[in-house]
């Protein structure tokens, strides 16, 4: 199983020096991937004093494509994977494009977690709409993969047209990985029908149940379920209202995912009372001690 660490940009200076040193210190301590969260924009309180959810506009986050590409200057070995972009919200042409660029400076090292986000407010200030997202992503993934073969297509679908047009330079391998996120069964029934991977967000109490669903899923489909990756990313802080957990805890649930035949995991270190980035680092190295 492959253990990589969420990148932590909600609690660390936004200050390339730090970025650098936090992605070449987890790559030096043995972990396989960095996941980066994304939102493009944050609501104002101070107009919405209802607001529940758990980002607004006091909450720094980096665009994962342009991350990646200064990373993939930095680093050698971390796959960088996105856990989600909320690809309906943009522009599946030109996000085809920066995807493709990312992957190329990296030398291969992109995989790409997608979803369909819940954030109104982005979907509105990016001049997209909100209804129908899910038939968006679906299209979308569809003119992705034909885009990144680096030869010329004709697109005629509901939402996108490209007539005899393609982008260079393409992927190194012709193609990105594509992982869906989200746990509801709209979003397990499409990582059957066309997703490389799922990125579920689930407790370890339900990982066989889930992993054998997932692979009953797939086969149903008429896929082979070996070829369809899982990464689950563990919670140790307080972000969804659970208590903050130890690196012991942490690697229980390692355990739990490992056991049940996850061929990924991720540990999302934010919420945690981690103030800096060396503080982030010193639980990863528990952690993998942890593990061993």
């Amino acid at each position: 199983m492959r253990v990589g660490v969420v990148f932590p940009q909600t609690e660390i200076a936004a200050d390339p020096a730090v970025i650098r040193d936090w992605a070449q210190a987890v790559e030096g301590m043995g972990f396989d991937h960095v996941i980066a969260y994304d939102h493009v924009m944050g609501a104002n309180l101070a107009s919405r004093p209802d607001w529940k959810m758990p980002y607004n506009h006091d909450t720094p986050f980096h665009e994962p494509i342009t991350l990646f590409a200064f990373l993939a200057g930095v680093t050698t070995t971390l796959e960088l994977a996105s856990g989600i972009i909320i690809l309906p919200q943009r522009q599946a042409t030109l996000f085809a494009k920066q995807a493709a660029n990312a992957d190329v400076f990296s030398g291969g090292r992109l995989r790409l977690g997608f979803g369909i986000g819940w954030n109104q407010i982005e979907y509105e200030a990016l001049g997209t709409p909100f209804q129908a997202r899910g038939a968006r992503l679906d299209e979308q993934v569809d003119l992705l993969r034909k885009l990144w073969t680096g030869k010329p297509i004709s697109y005629d679908g509901r939402f996108h047209k490209v007539t005899d047009a393609g982008i260079n330079p393409a992927p190194v391998r012709k193609s990105i990985p594509v992982w869906f996120g989200g746990a509801s069964q709209a979003s397990m029934d499409r990582v059957a029908r066309t997703g490389d991977g799922w990125i579920p967000v689930l407790p370890a109490a339900q990982a066989a149940d889930k992993v054998a669903e997932m692979r009953a899923l797939v086969k149903q489909a008429g896929r082979d379920p070996d070829a369809v990756g899982i990464d689950n990313i563990i919670f140790v802080g307080a972000t969804l209202g659970g208590p903050v957990r130890t690196p012991d805890d942490a690697a229980a649930d390692h355990a739990a995912w490992k056991q049940a035949g996850a061929t990924h995991l991720t540990i999302h270190t934010m919420g945690a009372g981690l103030k800096t980035a060396d503080e982030h680092l010193a639980y990863l190295r528990r952690f993998r001690d942890a593990i061993g």
